[in-house]
């Protein structure tokens, strides 16, 4: 593959992603930076692809912690791995949050399906459990939808990686706002 085949192909791997649930760039991991300046990682779930723009969409908890990083530092690495053709992909950019009462968040939220509503009708991230009692209150939907928000992730940089017997190969491409590829190499892996 040339330059341009190896930038198409990993953004149709992860446009494909986000509607196919047995993906392996379904699941990507999201690094952040803590108040403390710690490195944090997380599995995150890919929802929606915008290849043009070179945008990625993730929702989360507007309570998690990871919200209150990126809110306070956009700056985040996604990083996600295909066993087959065993392909790394580490995409450097910036995440912007849209919280509940964003339009971007009601479009999300409208489109999903009860059971993924119902990952934010509990308690905040992290907190204690304690013990479930046996007819636990049920939230409601729209009081759900007050904790979900929208992580648009615009990509700046791609490294593309592949692991080979003989000869790995490592691609670097850069994009501008407006997602165009400005730049694209081949680098020693």
């Amino acid at each position: 593959m040339n330059l341009a085949e190896v930038d198409a192909s990993a953004w149709a791997e992860l446009e494909a992603a986000a509607v196919d649930s047995q993906s392996a760039f379904r699941y990507l991991n999201l690094c952040s930076v803590d108040a403390d300046g710690r490195p944090q990682a997380r599995m995150v779930v890919l929802r929606r692809v915008d290849v043009a723009r070179r945008l990625l969409e993730i929702h989360t908890d507007v309570r998690s912690p990871k919200w209150q990083e990126i809110s306070a530092d956009p700056l985040v690495t996604i990083l996600g791995y295909g066993p087959q053709p065993k392909v790394q992909l580490r995409l450097q950019g910036s995440a912007e949050p849209h919280g509940p009462a964003s339009e971007r968040a009601a479009e999300a939220w409208s489109l999903l399906p009860g059971s993924t509503r119902s990952t934010y009708m509990g308690g905040p991230p992290g907190d204690d459990i304690g013990e479930r009692p046996a007819s636990e209150a049920v939230i409601a939907d729209a009081d759900g939808r007050a904790f979900f928000g929208v992580l648009i992730f615009r990509a700046d940089t791609l490294d593309w990686f592949q692991l080979r017997h003989a000869d790995n190969r490592r691609a670097v491409f850069a994009y501008d706002h407006l997602g165009a590829l400005t730049s694209s190499r081949w680098v020693n892996p």
